[in-house]
C-alpha cells in the first residue's frame, strides 16, 4: 500500500508541472500583443515632440516663411512612414541651430532628381519638386497627382484631356484609359516635343499611340472597329517621311488632335467627315481650296453625307503615292476601286440620279481593257475628268464640258475633234446612249451570228452523221492528185499563222481577267505584249491577203481556174438542197461539185469579206488618233462593236465550218494535207468532183507529157553540143 500511495503522488506532482508549463505559455501569448501596444506610443515620441511646436497653425521662422505642419495630412501622406529627422538628419536637439540645412530630395530620390534636371520640368529651378509634388510634408502618391495637378500649369491641355474620348473613358473608371504620363512618359523625363527624345516627337508618336493602338488585345477589348491604324501609317508616304526625318509630314496628333482626340462622330472631331477636308488643308490647303469649289467639295459642303472627302479616294492611315501598286489613286485602281467605288453603286445612282452605265461603259471601253491588262498609261477616269477639280459637264470649267473635250481628248490624241464634234464619251452597245449606227450593227451581228452558226451546226451534224452511218468509200486507188500549189499554200501558211493568233490576243484584250489570258499578261509590266502582237498578226493576215491577190493577178492560169470556179452561181443554191437531201435519206443520188463546191465558196468569199471588214475596224482603232482627228466618235464605237461582233463570228466559222471540212470529215479524217504539200487522194474526189478529177489528171498528165517532152529536148541539145565540140577542135 505505502509503494501505492508514493506512486500516485509522483503523477500527481507531473501533471501540476505540465499544467503550469501551459498556463505560462498562454500567458505569454496573451501579454505579448500587450506589450507591443505599449511600446508603440514611445517609438512616435520624437515626432511627438516636432509637432508639439510645428502643429501649431501659423507657425513661422525668423524669416516669416511658414514652418508649421498640419500632422493629419502628414499622416496620411506618402512620408507618414518617415520620422521627422530622417530627412532633417542634422537636427539632434533644442533649440535647434541657427542656420538649418535644407533638405534635399535626392538623398533618397537619386534617380528622380538626376532625370528631372535633364527634363522640361527643369526650368522650374529648384522648386521643380515641390512645383509637383507640393508640401514636403503632405506629399501624395504619384498615381492620385495626374490630371489634377498637371493642370495648375496645363490647365487648357487638361480640359481638352477631359473632354476627349481618352478623358472620358478615365472619368469611366476605364483600367486602360491613358493618363498624362502614358504619352508623355515618366514624369521626371518628360521632353518637349521637339527633342528627339520625347515620346510625342514627330518620329516616335507612331510608337507612343501604338502601346494602345497596335496592342490587339486591348483594339478587340475596346471594340476599335479600325485594325492595325499603326502598322498601315508606319508604311503610308506620311509614315515613311515622318520615319525618314521629315518635320513637316502628318503624323498622329496632326489628324487626330493631340490631348483634344475625339471620335470620328463627334461633330468637333478633326476626323469627323465634315471637317476631314479642314484638317488636310493644314497641310495641303491649295488642293483643299480646290476641292471645296469641285462637285464634290459642294456636296459635302451642302451636306451630302455620301459625298466624298479626302479620306474616301486617298484612304485613312494607309494613304500611298500615285506611284504605288496599292494606292487607291494609282493610275490601274482609279477607275475600278476608287471612282467605281461610287459610281458603280446602285444605290448612290437611285439617290442622287448619277449615270450608272459609267463605270461599264469604261470598262468595255478602248481605255478600260487596256487598263484592265495592266496598261499604266492608259487613261483612266482622273485623266479625263480631273482629280480635285472635278467639275459637271455643264461647268465651263470642267474637263469634260463639251467646249474644253478638244483640249481634254487632244492631251493623248492629238488634233482630236478639230473637224467633227467628239460627242458621247461613255457608250456601251447595248445601252440607249449608244449611236443609232451602232445600235444598228449590234442588232445585226445579234441575228446573224446565231443563224450563221445555227446553221453550220445543223449542216456538219447531219452530214457528219449520214458520212458514218453510210461508212467508207471504197477505194479504186490511192494516187494523189494537186489541190495546191505553191503560192496558194504560201498565202494559207499566213493565214494558219496569223489567224489563231489574233483569236487569241485580241480575246485576251478583251477579257484580260479570264484565266486563259492571265500567262500572256506577265509579259506586259513594262511592255504591251496582246497589243503588239496582235497587231503584228493582222500585218501578217493583211500581207498573206495581199500575196494571194497578187499572185492570182500576175499568173493569169491561176487567176483564171480559181476565180471562175469561185464565182457563185445557181447550181450553188441547187447542191445545198441535193446535199440535205442526199444526208436525210431524201434522195439516192450523190451530189456531184466542180472544182469548188458551195462550202468552199461560202467559207472564200466570207473570209475575204471579214479581211476586210476587220483591217478597216483594226485600222480605225489601232490609229485612233487619225480617226478622232478625221470622224466623228460615233465612228471609232462603231468599229469597236463591228470588230468584236465580226471576231466572234470568224472565230467560231472556222472552228464549226473549216476545221469540219479539212479534219473532222469522215472523208478526209484526219487531216486535209494539201496545206503542206498540196495533194489530196484522188479517191476524195472521185465521187464528189468526177469532172474535176477528170481535169486534174488530164492537167497532171498534160503537164508530165509536156515535162517530159522538154526534159527529152534539154538531153537533145546537150548531146548536139557534144558532138560539136571535136568538130570545132579540128
Amino acid at each position: 500500500m505505502p509503494n501505492k500511495m508514493q506512486v500516485a503522488t509522483g503523477a500527481g506532482k507531473r501533471l501540476n508541472s505540465v499544467l503550469l508549463i501551459f498556463f505560462v505559455i498562454v500567458l505569454i501569448f496573451i501579454l505579448s500583443p500587450l506589450a507591443a501596444q505599449s511600446k508603440q506610443p514611445q517609438s512616435s515620441k520624437p515626432d511627438d515632440a516636432c509637432l508639439a511646436c510645428h502643429g501649431q497653425a501659423g507657425m513661422k521662422s525668423d524669416a516669416g516663411k511658414s514652418i508649421s505642419i498640419d500632422p493629419g495630412k502628414h499622416s496620411a501622406s506618402a512620408h507618414s512612414v518617415l520620422a521627422c529627422t530622417d530627412c532633417h538628419a542634422t537636427i539632434k536637439d533644442f533649440p535647434h541651430p541657427a542656420k538649418v540645412a535644407k533638405v534635399q530630395c535626392s538623398t533618397c530620390h537619386d534617380d528622380e532628381t538626376s532625370h528631372i534636371a535633364k527634363s522640361v520640368h527643369a526650368a522650374l529651378g529648384e522648386e521643380a519638386c515641390q512645383s509637383c509634388h507640393g508640401n514636403v510634408h503632405e506629399v501624395t502618391t504619384a498615381a492620385d497627382l495626374a490630371p489634377l495637378k498637371c493642370a495648375q500649369c496645363h490647365a487648357d491641355e487638361v480640359k481638352d484631356f477631359k473632354q476627349s474620348i481618352h478623358g472620358h473613358a478615365a472619368a469611366a473608371g476605364d483600367p486602360d484609359a491613358p493618363k498624362c504620363m502614358s504619352c508623355h512618359g515618366p514624369v521626371h523625363q518628360i521632353q518637349t516635343s521637339s527633342d528627339a527624345t520625347s515620346t510625342v516627337a514627330k518620329k516616335n508618336l507612331p510608337d507612343t499611340c501604338a502601346s494602345c493602338h497596335g496592342n490587339q488585345q486591348f483594339v478587340s477589348r475596346h471594340k476599335i472597329p479600325i485594325a492595325h491604324p499603326v502598322e498601315l501609317y508606319r508604311q503610308s508616304v506620311h509614315g515613311r517621311a515622318v520615319a525618314s526625318g521629315n518635320e513637316a509630314a502628318a503624323t498622329c496628333s496632326d489628324c487626330h488632335g493631340s490631348h483634344n482626340i475625339l471620335p470620328a462622330r463627334d461633330a468637333q472631331s478633326k476626323i469627323n467627315h465634315w471637317n476631314v477636308a479642314a484638317t488636310c488643308a493644314q497641310c495641303h490647303s491649295q488642293v483643299a481650296k480646290t476641292y471645296l469649289e469641285s462637285v464634290h467639295g459642294q456636296a459635302m459642303t451642302n451636306g451630302v453625307t455620301d459625298a466624298p472627302v479626302c479620306v474616301d479616294c486617298h484612304g485613312e492611315h494607309l494613304i500611298l503615292e500615285p506611284q504605288q501598286a496599292k494606292s487607291l489613286v494609282n493610275a490601274s485602281r482609279v477607275s475600278t476601286v476608287t471612282c467605281g467605288r461610287c459610281h458603280s453603286d446602285e444605290r448612290l445612282a437611285v439617290s442622287y440620279n448619277l449615270p450608272a452605265d459609267r463605270v461599264p461603259s469604261y470598262a468595255d471601253s478602248y481605255h478600260g481593257l487596256a487598263m484592265r491588262g495592266g496598261s499604266q498609261s492608259v487613261a483612266n477616269c482622273a485623266s479625263c475628268h480631273g482629280v480635285h477639280n472635278i467639275f459637271p459637264s455643264s461647268d465651263a470649267r470642267s474637263t469634260v464640258n463639251a467646249a474644253n473635250l478638244s483640249k481634254t481628248c487632244g492631251a493623248c490624241h492629238s488634233g482630236a475633234g478639230q473637224h467633227f464634234a467628239i460627242g458621247p464619251v461613255h457608250v456601251q452597245m447595248a445601252a440607249a446612249s449608244a449611236h443609232p449606227v451602232v445600235k444598228w450593227i449590234r442588232w445585226t451581228y445579234l441575228v446573224l451570228i446565231p443563224m450563221t452558226l445555227g446553221f453550220m451546226i445543223l449542216h456538219n451534224l447531219i452530214d457528219f452523221i449520214a458520212k458514218l452511218r453510210r461508212g467508207p468509200s471504197s477505194h479504186q486507188g490511192s494516187g494523189l492528185v494537186t489541190r495546191m500549189n505553191r503560192n496558194f499554200r504560201i498565202a494559207h501558211a499566213g493565214v494558219i499563222l496569223s489567224f489563231p493568233t489574233l483569236v487569241f490576243t485580241g480575246f485576251a484584250l478583251k477579257y484580260p481577267e479570264a484565266w486563259w489570258a492571265r500567262p500572256i499578261l506577265l509579259w506586259e509590266r513594262h511592255f504591251a505584249f496582246r497589243g503588239a502582237v496582235h497587231r503584228s498578226a493582222a500585218v501578217i493576215l493583211v500581207a498573206a491577203t495581199l500575196y494571194h491577190l497578187i499572185h492570182l493577178a500576175m499568173v493569169k492560169r491561176d487567176r483564171s481556174q480559181f476565180l471562175r470556179g469561185m464565182i457563185p452561181n445557181l447550181k450553188d443554191a441547187t447542191d445545198l438542197v441535193q446535199v440535205f437531201a442526199y444526208n436525210l435519206g431524201l434522195s439516192k443520188t450523190e451530189p456531184t461539185f466542180a472544182k469548188f463546191n458551195y462550202a468552199e465558196k461560202m467559207e472564200y468569199w466570207a473570209f475575204m469579206w471579214g479581211t476586210v471588214v476587220m483591217t478597216v475596224s483594226g485600222a480605225l482603232l489601232w490609229f485612233n488618233n487619225f480617226s478622232l482627228r478625221h470622224f466623228p466618235k460615233w465612228i471609232t464605237d462603231a468599229a469597236t462593236a463591228v470588230h468584236y461582233y465580226e471576231a466572234i463570228l470568224a472565230t467560231f466559222s472556222i472552228l464549226i465550218w473549216h476545221w469540219y471540212m479539212v479534219i473532222f470529215d469522215p472523208m478526209v479524217y484526219p487531216m486535209d494535207t494539201a496545206w503542206i504539200d498540196g495533194k489530196v487522194p484522188a479517191d476524195h474526189y472521185r465521187h464528189s468532183r468526177p469532172g474535176y478529177l477528170r481535169a486534174l489528171v488530164q492537167a497532171e498528165h498534160a503537164g508530165a507529157i509536156a515535162k517530159a517532152a522538154e526534159q527529152k529536148e534539154k538531153e537533145e541539145s546537150t548531146a548536139h553540143k557534144v558532138e560539136e565540140e571535136p568538130a570545132l577542135k579540128q
